[in-house]
């Protein structure tokens, strides 16, 4: 039986993608003899967008309500994946790092007793609220995203068509300068000959 490494799963469905690790070794397929521990971690490499990315997922994978999170449960998968993401030598951005500090420093905040009357009736004295608000404006913006991706695409779903018009070239009409200017004293006689009228307001009294 061969001793093995985690179980770490790449983006799903990807073709030929590695799918284990045995002894530092990638292989695309699972030897018969393999043996999976109990414990082994599933991850999406490279399927997450960021830290906000992450979070929907797992929030939506376990049904969980955006607006009442459970913070212990999601700081604790949140941090399973980084922690298995680190040990796969992966380099992970800084953002995922903050959004770990958040995630703690919330959880801690929720374990603080809570102020039984707030000052103001509207205040909302939750340390979930700012997190709560990042995550459904995320949410919008990727099914925004999303729809317009679904829209037909240029070079995608439809290919364009040019066609080239010769430019048609200018043609002037043929004529002379003596045509020309009696054309102009023609224009100019017309002119003299018509009249200006100028028609005055009449002012009428109501009395």
């Amino acid at each position: 039986m061969q001793a093995v490494e985690p179980v770490h799963s790449l983006i799903p469905d990807a073709p030929h993608a590695p799918v284990i690790r045995v002894r530092g070794e990638t292989l695309t397929e699972l030897p018969q003899d393999l043996y999976i521990p109990p414990d082994a971690l599933e991850i999406f490499l490279d399927a997450f967008e960021g830290p906000l990315d992450l979070l929907l997922y797992l929030i939506r994978r376990q049904n969980l309500d955006v607006l009442d999170i459970p913070m212990a449960a999601l700081t604790k998968q949140y941090m399973a994946y980084v922690e298995a993401a680190r040990a796969t030598r992966l380099e992970l951005a800084a953002e995922y790092l903050l959004m770990a500090a958040m995630l703690i420093d919330i959880k801690s905040r929720m374990l603080l007793p809570r102020r039984e009357q707030a000052e103001d009736a509207n205040e909302v004295d939750d340390p979930r609220a700012e997190l709560v608000r990042r995550l459904l404006e995320y949410e919008q913006m990727k099914l925004a995203g999303q729809h317009l991706y679904a829209m037909p695409q240029a070079g995608r779903d439809f290919d364009t068509v040019s066609v080239f018009v010769p430019a048609a070239s200018r043609q002037w009409p043929s004529i002379h300068a003596e045509e020309l200017a009696a054309a102009w004293l023609a224009i100019l006689s017309r002119a003299k000959n018509r009249t200006h009228h100028r028609i005055g307001r009449q002012e009428l009294s109501i009395r």
